[in-house]
């Protein structure tokens, strides 16, 4: 059975409406794109900056082997996270001691990709400063961006996007010569969605004509427009504009013509709304992102029966974009809408109330998940939380600024904290659990002590052992036996972990075992399970295997019963390497695939990539299978941000296993092999390791890639006999990164030692490349 080849698509979203138009633009883009690695569009809010950016990525897929990757930052107000962000819309997972854009330059340091940073305007210095480290250590990868303002950075190209052609006021255009205007076939196309049977005809064109005219070409106004056909006829909607215009264009304006377009018809838009529709508009501007119709009912505080109605009617008339995520309706506003809907709240005097009720909100639902994380739901709250990050991050700037209770931020990250953990965002954890603390001071000493523990547990995650020695000591010093037992013991299964990431395995057994009983008794289950964990870990690193295998075998018993998913994947496949070191292979083969199963389900490629290095130790004795799946290990742990697996390393079977695979089958076919694991989809790979399907051979008629342009100067410096310490050391970059840079060369193109590669280059091939 052939194996699907890897393709990464990326995470472009699909059109909701068609593309009108803007076939110079597109080249435009398209040739300085191949000219520059920095490409800005920029122009006013509504001018169809998103949507040109969009088709452009679309229209390069193809171009672009690592993929087209779309970071939306209209909602991101925290600037100390665009890492962290971009990093998280790439689907990368932090490093074991990796700051987020280190690991985003590391990831992209060979792969040949187009980002599209949407929104920038807010945060041009920090854009610029990201594209500039990006775009200096990564030969292969176009940045194009969005903002109302160029980001001035390094060797940027910058094309400002117009609005739309319309027909000459001066002249008459005829019913066939209008569908050369852009504005106006954007018009019939929206007026078709809204008035299905419409169409140009030659008793309404100059009505068409004329309002395309007066929105100045603006896509936005345009669809705006186009949408009160529902209700309006098209002379109603010219007469409205003339009059509007008329009245609120004399007298001295300081705005730009077109800027006052937007507005104007914005101002229009929202005067012919019902005082129930401007009053939803208003409130539902306070989501960061999308949301759901529970959210906005208790934010708005609209009955359900009459909200479903006034939800509606936005969506009619394009103040809402209703879009379907799985089996729910989500809801979002373009920014421009929404920015305007923030200044009717504000003048409204409703900001600071449903700002609160906005945070409210989000903590109730982050305490809900909470308590449901250990449960049968908890895939339900993963998918929820990647839907609502925006509002998430916007709750908990509230709570660390204006929130009235001192403890609402406390509550918040610790509710989060698992999500944080399983989507790997550790530094944006550490950063909103830094800041609440920081707000904290009249908080119960058991709220803070619990975050001051997640915090040191995500500062271990990154490796950084002092940060987590101090919040640990910090956490220790505020609680005692006597006070919450719980919180106390919570404290001591902290001390356990940095135990164990100290290498004091006797400390960390003694602390586990000392907060398990009370966890056990009186502890939420994510303690106890957290706890189990890191005492099997600890247990198992001393080299007590029974030990490691009871307590992972408790976890498994528990999340099973509770239908959980994310820490009985960990447990499994860890259950089966203990299992299988104590001599049962067939035990720990069936384990480790149940493991596999449900690393697909939550999308957990670290744990995914720990169990395809497990089932690749237990096939010691089929070398060819050990090495496939050792290469689809190492790409899908790379894929994730993380190019090295820890359990690899904290074990010890790795090179074994390499070496004998390579005394059994020989060098070339051992690299031939895992080179077909590297070259599996994630589905591919699953299947794989199930014993679903069976890699196909590479084709050896040719390189199976294209070498990047680092690649290619890596090559060159292969071939003056240059070792991987001395290329590291004339690049600046690390070691580690230069063997992964030779490796991919040799299985690009086929080979097997450095000697072919220095022939490929002196035969001139590398140029060609």
């Amino acid at each position: 059975m052939q194996s699907a080849v890897r393709v990464r698509v990326g995470n472009l979203p699909h059109e909701l409406t068609n593309f009108v138009g803007r076939r110079r633009e597109l080249a435009e883009v398209r040739r300085l794109l191949s000219e520059s690695h920095l490409v800005t569009l920029t122009g006013m809010g509504g001018v169809g900056k998103t949507r040109l950016a969009l088709r452009v990525a679309a229209n390069l897929q193809e171009d672009f082997e690592d993929g087209v990757w779309l970071v939306e930052l209209g909602a991101l107000a925290e600037p100390h996270l665009l890492a962290d962000t971009v990093v998280a819309a790439l689907g990368l997972r932090e490093r074991v001691a990796r700051s987020p854009l280190p690991l985003l330059i590391d990831f992209l340091a060979d792969r040949r990709a187009l980002i599209v940073l949407d929104n920038c305007e807010h945060l041009v210095t920090e854009v610029a400063e990201l594209t500039k480290a990006v775009l200096s250590a990564c030969p292969e990868v176009r940045i194009l961006a969005t903002s109302r303002e160029a980001l001035a950075a390094g060797e940027e190209a910058v094309l400002r996007v117009p609005p739309l052609t319309v027909p000459d006021p001066d002249t008459t255009a005829s019913l066939r010569g209008l569908g050369r205007y852009e504005g106006v076939v954007m018009f019939e196309a929206r007026a078709r969605s809204a008035v299905p049977g419409f169409s140009l005809t030659v008793d309404n064109q100059c009505m068409v004509a004329e309002i395309c005219q007066r929105l100045e070409g603006l896509p936005l106004a345009i669809e705006l427009a186009a949408a009160r056909l529902r209700a309006l006829s098209l002379k109603q909607i010219l007469l409205r504009l003339t009059d509007r215009y008329r009245l609120l264009t004399t007298g001295t304006r300081v705005a730009p013509s077109r800027q006052q377009t937007l507005q104007l018809c914005i101002d229009w838009s929202h005067d012919l709304l019902s005082d129930r529709e401007r009053t939803l508009w208003r409130q539902l501007a306070v989501f960061a992102g999308g949301f759901e119709l529970d959210a906005a009912a208790e934010v708005s505080g609209f009955a359900d029966s009459e909200l479903v109605d006034v939800l509606g009617s936005l969506v009619d008339k394009s103040i809402l974009i209703r879009e379907e995520t799985g089996e729910v309706a989500q809801y979002r506003m373009l920014e421009t809408i929404r920015e305007y809907g923030l200044e009717r709240l504000a003048e409204a005097g409703e900001s600071a109330l449903l700002r609160q009720r906005h945070q409210g909100w989000c903590e109730r639902l982050t305490l809900q998940a909470e308590a449901e994380w250990i449960g049968n739901r908890q895939l339900e709250w993963l998918a929820r939380f990647d839907r609502t990050r925006d509002d998430l991050r916007a709750a908990l700037e509230f709570s660390v600024t204006a929130a009235a209770e001192p403890d609402a931020a406390l509550h918040m990250v610790v509710a989060i904290y698992p999500y944080w953990v399983s989507r790997g965002l550790y530094s944006e954890g550490r950063y909103w659990i830094d800041r609440a603390l920081a707000r904290a001071d009249g908080a119960p000493a058991g709220s803070r002590v619990t975050a001051l523990c997640l915090g040191s547990m995500l500062a271990l995650m990154q490796g950084d052992i002092p940060a987590a020695q101090e919040w640990t000591d910090a956490a220790c010093a505020l609680t005692h036996p006597e006070d919450d037992p719980a919180v106390f013991a919570f404290a001591v299964s902290a001390t356990g972990y940095l135990a164990t990431f100290s290498g004091d395995f006797a400390r960390a057994i003694e602390c586990f075992e000392e907060s398990l009983p009370t966890l056990r008794a009186e502890g939420a289950p994510l303690a106890r399970v957290g706890t189990l964990v890191g005492l099997a870990m600890a247990c198992g690193l001393a080299g007590d295997s029974r030990r490691a295998i009871a307590c992972h075998e408790e976890v498994v018993a528990l999340t099973a019963s509770y239908g959980e998913s994310m820490y009985r994947s960990y447990s499994l496949g860890m259950l089966g390497l203990a299992v299988w070191e104590q001599g049962d292979t067939k035990r720990a083969a069936q384990l480790i695939e149940e493991g596999v199963r449900l690393t697909r389900l939550v999308d957990d490629p670290l744990g995914l990539a720990m169990c395809l290095e497990i089932l690749a130790w237990l096939a010691a004795d089929r070398p060819e299978r050990a090495a496939v799946l050792m290469g689809a290990s190492a790409w899908v742990g790379e894929a994730a941000g993380s190019p090295t697996i820890v359990v690899r390393d904290l074990f010890g079977h790795h090179d074994r296993v390499v070496r004998e695979s390579t005394d059994a089958i020989g060098q070339k076919a051992f690299e031939a092999a895992f080179a077909r694991g590297r070259d599996l989809s994630v589905d591919a790979a699953i299947a794989y390791a199930l014993g679903d399907q069976t890699p196909a051979e590479p084709s050896a008629s040719a390189p199976t890639m294209r070498l990047t342009r680092r690649q290619r100067e890596i090559a060159e410096l292969v071939a003056q006999g240059m070792t991987n310490k001395a290329i590291a050391q004339q690049l600046v970059i690390s070691q580690r990164t230069a063997e992964g840079h030779v490796e991919n060369i040799l299985t690009k193109l086929g080979f097997t030692t450095r000697a072919q590669i220095t022939a490929w280059v002196a035969a001139g091939a590398g140029q060609e490349a």
